[in-house]
C-alpha cells in the first residue's frame, strides 16, 4: 500500500472517529443543595469559657479556610507524629492507595480502545502436495519427487503480514466507557481522602480519649489516698471511743466503692491504648507509651466554620457518591451505546512469496480492507433491558448522593452543638467540682465540730468524686469536638502538601483529544515530580 493511500485511510478513519457522538446522558455535578445551612437561625459565634486548661472560648470563623494538618491546632508534637505513623504505617492507606492505581490503570487501558489495533506476523511454510491436489503449479518454484500417487510437488511460502483493525467510536460507547473508568478513580481518590481523613480524625480522639482516661484515673486514685487518710484517721478516733463503729465502716465502704471504679476506667484505657496501636498499624505488645496530657494541649481559639454551599465540594464522602453517580450516568450511556450498530474497519497488506529474498518486492504484496456494519436483530429484550438496568442504577445513585449530603450538613450540625453545648457542660462542671469540694471541706468541719452526721460527709465525698470524673470528661469533649467539626468538615485536603493527585482528563474532552494516552502519562509524571 502507498503513503498516500496509508494516509487517506488513517484520514477516514479519524474523521468516522471525531464525527461519532456520544449517546446517554451528559453528566453535570450537582450543584450544593439551596437554602441549606447547619442550623435554624443563625449559630452562636463564640463559646462560653471556664477557667481550666481546655476551657478557653472558641470562636467560629465563617468561610476561613481549613489547614491541610488540622491536627497541628493542638500544638502537641506527640499527636502530630502519632498520625504521621498511622499514616505511613496502617494497611488501609496503602489499600486504597492500590485502588486508585489500579482504577487509574484500567482507565488507561480502555483509552487504547479510542485507536486502531494492529497485528504484525511473520511466518515460513514448508508443504508438499501432489499435482492432483493442485494441478499446475510452477516447477520453478518446487522440487519433485515421486510417489506412489503422482508427482509431489514441494515449495516454500514466506508470508509477512499486517492486520489493522478499528472499531470508530460511532456512538460513543467507548467514550462513556472510558468516562465511566474517569469517575471510578475519582472514586476511589476521595475514598482515599476519606480514608486518610477518618484514619487521622481516630489517631486523635483516641489519643485524646486515652489521656481522659488517665486523668480519670489519677484523679480517682488521688482520691481514694485521701479517702484512705480520712479512714485512717476515722479509725484511730473510733480506738479512741470519738466516732462510731458505723462512721468507720462507711468509710471503709466509701473506699471500696472508689477502688471499684478503677478497674472499669483501665479495662477502658487499655482498650482504648489498644485500638491507638491498630490506628498506628502495631501490634498490641507494640505499644510504646506515647501518651499526650489534656493539661498541656491547646484548644484552638478560632475554628473555621466552611460556608454550607462549599460543604459539597470538600467532603471526600460527598465527592465519592458524586464520582457514583457519575459512574452510573456514564454506564446509562454504555448500555445505550450496545443497542445500536457497530461499525468495524478491518485491514491487512503485507507480501508472500517462495524465497525471503523475493518477499518485499512490488509484486509479492497483498493486501485486504472490509468494513462491517453489526447490529443485534433480536435479543427478546435483553439489551433494552438492561439500559432500564442502568437507569434504576442512575436513580439509585441520585439518592445515595441525596442521603449523603444530608448526612454530611448533619454531621457539621452536630459538631456545633457538641462544641457549644460541651462548652457550657465544662463550665458547668468545673463550678459543680469547686462546689463539691468546699461541700466536703465544710461538711467535715462539721463533723469534725459534731454539728452534723457522717453521712453528710460520706455524700460530700461522693459526689466530689462525680464531680471531678465529669469535669476530665468535659475537657476531653472540647479537644474531640474541635477534631469532630474537622473532619465534618473534609478535614482541609486540598490544602495538604502531599494531596492525592488530581483526577484524570475528563471524558468529555476525548473524542476530540485523541492523543489521550500521553496527557494521562504526562499527568503521571507530573504527579511524581509532585511528590
Amino acid at each position: 500500500m502507498s503513503s498516500k493511500g496509508g494516509a487517506a485511510v488513517l484520514g477516514l478513519l479519524l474523521a468516522v472517529l471525531l464525527s461519532g457522538c456520544a449517546v446517554g446522558p451528559d453528566f453535570a455535578a450537582p450543584d450544593a443543595p439551596l437554602g441549606a445551612g447547619y442550623a435554624v437561625g443563625k449559630p452562636a459565634n463564640v463559646t462560653q469559657s471556664a477557667a481550666i486548661a481546655g476551657g478557653g472560648a472558641q470562636r467560629l470563623i465563617h468561610g476561613r479556610d481549613i489547614p491541610g494538618e488540622w491536627w497541628r491546632l493542638f500544638r502537641s508534637k506527640q499527636i502530630s507524629a502519632l498520625v504521621a505513623e498511622a499514616v505511613n504505617n496502617h494497611p488501609n492507606i496503602a489499600a486504597a492507595e492500590a485502588a486508585l492505581r489500579q482504577a487509574r490503570e484500567t482507565t488507561e487501558a480502555d483509552v487504547g480502545s479510542f485507536f486502531p489495533s494492529a497485528t504484525l506476523s511473520q511466518s515460513v511454510a514448508r508443504t508438499q502436495m501432489t499435482t492432483a491436489q493442485f494441478g499446475g503449479f510452477s516447477q520453478s518454484s518446487s522440487s519433485s519427487g515421486s510417489s506412489s500417487g503422482g508427482t509431489a510437488l514441494l515449495y516454500t511460502l514466506h508470508n509477512s503480514n499486517v492486520a489493522v483493525s478499528f472499531t470508530p467510536d460511532v456512538f460513543g460507547k467507548t467514550a462513556r466507557t472510558v468516562e465511566g473508568d474517569v469517575a471510578a478513580a475519582e472514586y476511589q481518590r476521595f475514598q482515599l481522602e476519606a480514608t486518610y481523613l477518618a484514619l487521622a480524625a481516630n489517631v486523635v480522639t483516641a489519643a485524646i480519649a486515652d489521656s481522659s482516661y488517665a486523668s480519670q484515673i489519677k484523679v480517682t486514685r488521688v482520691l481514694i489516698a485521701d479517702y484512705q487518710k480520712q479512714l485512717d484517721i476515722l479509725q484511730k478516733r473510733f480506738e479512741l471511743g470519738a466516732v462510731s463503729a458505723a462512721d468507720v465502716v462507711s468509710e471503709k465502704a466509701l473506699v471500696a466503692q472508689a477502688q471499684a471504679t478503677l478497674p472499669p476506667l483501665e479495662k477502658a484505657r487499655a482498650q482504648t491504648r489498644n485500638q491507638l496501636m491498630a490506628y498506628l498499624g502495631r501490634f498490641p505488645n507494640d505499644d510504646k507509651g506515647e501518651a499526650i496530657d489534656i493539661e498541656h494541649l491547646h484548644l484552638p481559639r478560632d475554628l473555621p466554620l466552611s460556608l454550607p454551599s462549599n460543604l459539597v465540594r470538600q467532603r471526600p464522602d460527598v465527592l465519592s457518591a458524586e464520582a457514583q453517580l457519575h459512574q452510573a450516568s456514564a454506564n446509562v450511556g454504555v448500555a445505550t451505546a450496545n443497542m445500536l450498530p457497530q461499525l468495524t474497519l478491518t485491514g491487512s497488506g503485507g507480501s508472500q512469496a517462495p524465497n525471503f529474498s523475493q518477499l518485499f518486492l512490488p509484486q509479492t504484496s497483498v493486501y485486504n480492507l472490509a468494513t462491517q456494519l453489526s447490529g443485534q436483530a433480536f435479543d427478546a429484550g435483553r439489551l433494552f433491558h438492561q439500559r432500564e438496568a442502568k437507569l434504576a442504577a442512575l436513580e439509585q445513585s441520585e439518592a445515595q448522593y441525596r442521603a449523603t449530603v444530608i448526612s454530611a450538613f448533619q454531621n457539621v450540625a452536630n459538631a456545633l452543638q457538641a462544641i457549644k453545648h460541651d462548652a457550657e457542660t465544662l463550665r458547668a462542671q468545673v463550678a459543680a467540682e469547686r462546689a463539691a469540694a468546699e461541700s466536703l471541706d465544710i461538711s467535715q468541719a462539721q463533723y469534725t465540730a459534731g454539728s452534723t452526721t457522717y453521712t453528710t460527709v460520706l455524700n460530700a465525698e461522693q459526689t466530689l468524686l462525680s464531680a471531678r470524673i465529669n469535669r476530665v470528661q468535659a475537657q476531653a469533649a472540647r479537644f474531640s469536638d474541635t477534631a469532630a467539626l474537622m473532619q465534618a468538615l473534609g478535614g482541609g485536603w486540598w490544602n495538604r502538601i502531599d494531596e492525592t493527585p488530581a483526577s484524570l482528563p475528563k471524558p468529555t474532552d476525548l473524542i476530540s483529544t485523541l492523543p489521550i494516552a500521553a496527557a494521562i502519562r504526562a499527568e503521571a509524571e507530573e504527579r511524581s515530580r509532585a511528590r
